[in-house]
């Protein structure tokens, strides 16, 4: 139990470490591939932790080699287009001026429902009040209301797809 103990308090040091050195990234929820480091990330520690049978030091290097391919990665998709295509969902307009676009839905995997939800969650009390509602890369919905009627401003909607 002790040794447990003692790996435990080894290996979340390092995870505290190499986040405060990787930046708030390091557990955000900016993309499928920022999941699938913190998955990775999760397991890593558990069985650093639990596994008494491996060297403690290649679980520190396998921690530290996932967030230093998640430093790699990030710097990468701001630079290189391609790389941010591979690795970045695209946000998916779900309603336009009060219209749902069913097509959207579909292609996104989102129930009417589901919007309807976000909606109600939003305070939208009319479909018509909402410009556009917006499947974010997180999987998260943005709703994006103009009780005015003054209409969206292009660059909120730039790079989604279906704007």
């Amino acid at each position: 139990m002790l040794e447990v103990l003692v790996r435990a308090v080894i290996a979340v040091a390092a995870v505290i470490l190499f986040t405060r050195l990787n930046g708030l990234r390091s557990f955000s929820k900016m993309s499928s591939f920022d999941f699938a480091m913190t998955v990775a990330l999760g397991s890593i520690l558990a069985t650093t932790i639990v596994d008494r049978s491996l060297d403690l030091r290649i679980g520190l290097a396998s921690l530290a080699a996932i967030y230093v391919v998640q430093a790699a990665l990030s710097m990468l998709r701001v630079w290189v287009r391609p790389v941010r295509r591979a690795v970045d969902n695209t946000p998916l307009l779900l309603l336009r001026d009060g219209e749902i676009l069913r097509e959207s839905l579909r292609e996104g995997r989102v129930t009417e429902e589901d919007l309807l939800a976000r909606l109600r969650m939003a305070d939208a009390t009319h479909l018509d009040e909402v410009a556009a509602v917006v499947l974010e890369t997180t999987g998260d919905m943005s709703v994006i209301r103009d009780p005015e009627g003054r209409g969206v401003e292009k660059r909120l909607l730039a790079g989604v797809r279906g704007a």
